[in-house]
């Protein structure tokens, strides 16, 4: 039987796999099954500086333990954990306070009175009793003998009675848990006795054998004791604590002794079996349930979680847990089960959520499925009708309002992945968990509803929220969170990246520009470099001291830039991102209303970390940064991607369009309009149909139109063309290619023999294209300059906007120069 323990006098230690004694962990049994196993993994180097006794089975946490120690009592010879206040224990406050002594005079007296010194040996000759009670001089037995006396003697007097014998040592106390000797009656220490006396004032029937099995130890300070506890159970609470010490997580002498307490009440024959809802101490329920998930995932693997329903996630190296329960055809459980465990490796982080949506959405259909009269528990009897009925289900749902069009494609795409990946793996064959599922039982790519196109992207932060929250951040506690929300608003990582951050992240370019060097966790890769301002730079040193100082003892390489406040001793384990968004949002909440510039409320649940990201996009998109630039920025591949994390809205676009339109100009430089705001709807449709963009301009010819400005008969020639149409958002354009073109007519002309006339005539520029385009450039500036400032700024402002949502630049066909570059 698991767990098995059997007592020998002199156990034989056999080998690997059969039972045998683990002395450092339990001394004189012998262990197998899983406390064998459970007890060759504990540390002994951790289990000698945790004060673990094996014999008695008592824990000394010691008092200047990282993880298992607490504040003694200032009280000299005093091991009690002291109060917060004080700084001294309530035995010893009472005390003082008895002495004299105000609670003040307390706190302010640098060295307490020691406590008078405790009688290590009974003060009757001979005897080997020791005194159990603080101050006493004799044992308890002797000590009631004493009491019992008619007339109270002199102690000289008793002490030289014939009638007072040396006794043996005393027993231990009768109640399982106790570590103290039976001083009292009944087998009891006095303080049990005392315990015994009220429980059967109050219940005279109480089971007095039950009540020592279950009752638990006399308090003292820093000592646990896990006597009265079944082997298998005091081999998994040390391997429970060595386990969270080891992930940084401390643990008081109170909460484990309400655990262990717990377990002795309830008789628990192993930690698993223990009813943890019902403990009254919200910290002891949590430590036993730390200790019960660490007792469980040592003694699970991959193989042994697929029989259960819902399954520890961190078995599998990922967090939360992911439950089966919803899938109620046990063919289409055990499938998804087998997907899943194919899946969850291909994951990192928080990418196990992504298979929790996923049977999620198997879990709907199954709940379409229980509507046929089988209930969907035969896999060979189903097919495209049940397909079309799970579908018609979402439609409905979603007319109805309980879902919305997201959620449906979510549900469609997330059954249409695991349906497509049981059939990869091969479970429709026989034998199978499928077997027998025809191939017409599949969602295709035509059964998910169009997602709706969305409009432009909202999430950045309008710049008046920007300036109040920048100037607040003194209020953002703890300093790790406040130099988090530093980093993200002035560089716009994601969150993950920030907090993955190593202390040495700062490095200087060759001109000694300061540089983050982070890895991008989303798109696996890694030490990416982004510049950052001097501001960044010095947030980042100033936060890499406070780190130094707070860990002195760790090796800077293996330090975070912004550890865990909790359950991280070294400093190894970065700031988990829900302590950042949790703590981000207190603060922003504490801030009141926060109002734009027309005086309208901000949304708070907008204000998060990740909405930095696209504030800074927004940001330098503002500025005038291309997009190709703004990708590398934002570690982007696809422009696509980019495009969605800025915004320039209908209005500003329809008036930069409107400010450039009236500038423009035909291919002699005579303005064609000059009030684009008088052109209605229609006009501007029907000249937007009629054009097609061409090198620094566009063209209204219709045949080239057409043809998408693929058909020009002239080779590109727009200078020389009527149907050329150009504006001011492509003067850079056309001064580059003006350049260009002096450039080549040089190089032409300094070019060596033996190019044919002809070939040098075809590849020069003409001075007509050269005179045509200096004089188009020479009117357009003089145009500008003929503006207002005022006029001028926000032209420039519209040129910006212009060209930034310009995907590309055509450009003039580089057939010129190349055989000469």
């Amino acid at each position: 039987m698991t767990g098995a323990v059997l007592q020998l006098a002199m156990p034989e230690v056999t080998g690997s796999g059969a039972a045998r004694e683990f002395g450092r962990v339990l001394a004189g049994v012998i262990l197998d099954g899983q406390a064998a196993r459970l007890a060759q993994e504990i540390d002994a180097v951790f289990l000698a500086e945790a004060g673990w006794d094996p014999a008695r089975r008592v824990l000394s946490m010691p008092a200047g333990h990282r993880l298992l120690g607490r504040a003694v009592c200032r009280v000299g010879g005093c091991a009690t954990t002291a109060q917060p206040v004080t700084g001294v224990c309530f035995s010893c406050c009472t005390w003082l306070t008895g002495q004299g002594l105000s609670t003040g005079q307390i706190l302010q007296m640098p060295v307490l009175p020691p406590l008078p010194a405790r009688a290590a040996a009974c003060a009757v000759p001979g005897c080997l009793a020791v005194p159990t009670v603080s101050h006493a001089i004799m044992c308890e037995p002797h000590a009631r003998q004493f009491r019992r006396r008619v007339r109270t003697p002199a102690m000289e007097q008793f002490l030289a009675d014939p009638r007072v014998r040396p006794l043996l040592p005393l027993g231990p106390c009768a109640v399982a848990a106790c570590t103290r000797a039976a001083g009292g009656a009944r087998g009891l220490c006095n303080t049990h006795y005392q315990r015994w006396r009220i429980v059967t004032s109050s219940d005279p029937d109480r089971d007095m054998a039950r009540w020592q099995l279950t009752d638990g130890e006399v308090t003292e300070g820093g000592q646990v004791s896990l006597r009265g506890l079944p082997p298998l159970v005091v081999v998994q609470v040390l391997f429970g604590i060595w386990q969270r010490t080891r992930s940084g997580a401390k643990i008081t002498d109170v909460a484990l002794r309400g655990a262990c307490r717990a377990l002795s009440c309830q008789q628990a024959t192993s930690i698993e079996s223990c009813d943890i809802a019902v403990v009254p101490s919200k910290p002891t329920r949590s430590l036993l349930g730390a200790l019960v998930r660490h007792v469980r995932r040592a003694l699970s693997d991959p193989g042994s979680e697929h029989g259960k329903d819902v399954w520890d996630l961190g078995v599998f190296g990922h967090a939360g847990r992911l439950s089966f329960t919803g899938i109620s055809q046990s063919w289409l459980r055990e499938a998804a089960k087998d997907w899943a465990a194919e899946d969850l490796p291909r994951h990192r982080g928080k990418g196990a959520r992504n298979v929790q949506t996923k049977i999620s959405a198997l879990a709907r259909l199954s709940e379409s499925l229980r509507c046929r009269p089988d209930h969907g528990d035969l896999p060979a009897a189903l097919g495209r009708a049940d397909i079309e009925n799970f579908l018609s289900r979402l439609g409905y749902l979603e007319s109805a309002g309980t879902i919305s069009r997201y959620h449906r494609n979510v549900i469609c795409r997330g059954a249409r992945t695991v349906l497509a990946g049981i059939r990869a793996l091969g479970l429709t064959r026989p034998g199978q968990a499928a077997a027998g599922l025809h191939g017409d039982f599949a969602i295709g790519a035509g059964d998910i509803p169009a997602t709706p196109v969305r409009g432009e992207p909202r999430r950045d932060l309008p710049p008046e929220i920007m300036t109040i929250l920048c100037a607040s951040l003194d209020a953002l506690q703890p300093p790790e969170v406040r130099a988090a929300t530093e980093i993200a608003i002035d560089t716009g990582r994601r969150p993950e990246d920030i907090l993955g951050l190593p202390l040495d992240c700062l490095a200087h370019d060759k001109d000694g520009t300061a540089v983050l060097v982070y890895d991008n966790a989303k798109a696996d890769r890694m030490g990416r470099r982004l510049p950052v301002s001097q501001a960044t730079a010095t947030v980042i040193t100033g936060q890499q001291d406070r780190v130094r100082a707070q860990f002195p003892g760790t090796p800077p390489a293996e330090l975070r830039l912004l550890p865990a406040t909790r359950c991280n001793p070294d400093g190894r384990k970065p700031m988990t991102i829900d302590m950042l968004e949790g703590r981000h949002r207190e603060w922003v909440d504490g801030l009141g209303p926060l109002r734009t510039r027309d005086g309208a409320a901000a949304d708070p649940a907008k204000i998060t970390p990740y909405a930095y990201r696209h504030t800074y996009a927004q940001r330098h998109a503002d500025a005038g940064v291309p997009i190709d630039v703004l990708a590398e920025l934002l570690d982007h591949r696809n422009l696509n991607v980019t495009r969605g994390y800025y915004r320039v809205g209908e209005d500003r676009r329809r008036d930069a369009v409107d400010k450039v339109t009236a500038m423009s100009f035909d291919r002699h430089g005579n303005r064609i309009w000059r009030d684009a705001r008088a052109l209605l709807e229609s006009e501007h449709a029907r000249y937007a149909v009629g054009e097609v963009a061409v090198p620094y301009g566009r063209c209204t010819e219709p045949s080239n139109v057409q043809a998408g400005g693929d058909a020009c008969p002239v080779r590109f020639r727009c200078a020389g063309c009527d149907h050329f149409r150009t504006d001011i958002s492509y003067l850079p354009d056309l001064t580059a290619y003006l350049d260009d073109l002096l450039r080549t007519r040089e190089r032409l002309a300094a070019a060596i023999g033996g190019i044919d006339d002809w070939a040098r005539a075809d590849a020069t520029p003409s001075d007509e294209e050269i005179t045509r385009i200096r004089r188009l450039i020479s009117t357009i500036k003089g145009d500008i300059a003929q503006l207002p400032a005022a006029e001028r700024a926000r032209t420039d402002e519209a040129v910006t906007i212009i060209r930034k949502h310009r995907a590309v630049s055509l450009g003039m066909p580089g057939i010129r120069g190349r055989a000469l570059a």
